[in-house]
């Protein structure tokens, strides 16, 4: 049961991670607009950080889910067990 516990603690982290990591990549990011033929580099650069983005916030929802979701079911069963062990001292 403690390997469960681990497990959890290391997919939570992993999502903290994920969140530090999406907190650096939108820091390069350029809140203007460009729209005229002279700024194509900028708007490739701001492509290129919308789909890292993208990418990071789609593993960071979905870890977050199965996060909490692991996390549930480990404490429902942690309830269960030990319900079961009170119901057998008895």
């Amino acid at each position: 049961m403690f390997a469960l516990w681990i497990v959890w603690s290391a997919l939570t982290l992993l999502v903290i991670l994920l969140a530090v990591a999406r907190k650096f990549a939108a820091g390069k990011t350029d809140e203007y607009v460009h729209l005229a033929d002279g700024e194509t580099g900028a708007i490739g650069q701001q492509v290129a950080v919308a789909g890292k983005l993208d990418i990071i916030d789609r593993w960071g929802k979905t870890l977050t889910i199965v996060d909490v979701v692991f996390g549930f079911v480990l404490v429902v069963v942690m309830c269960i067990s030990a319900w079961q062990q009170s119901q057998t001292l008895n």
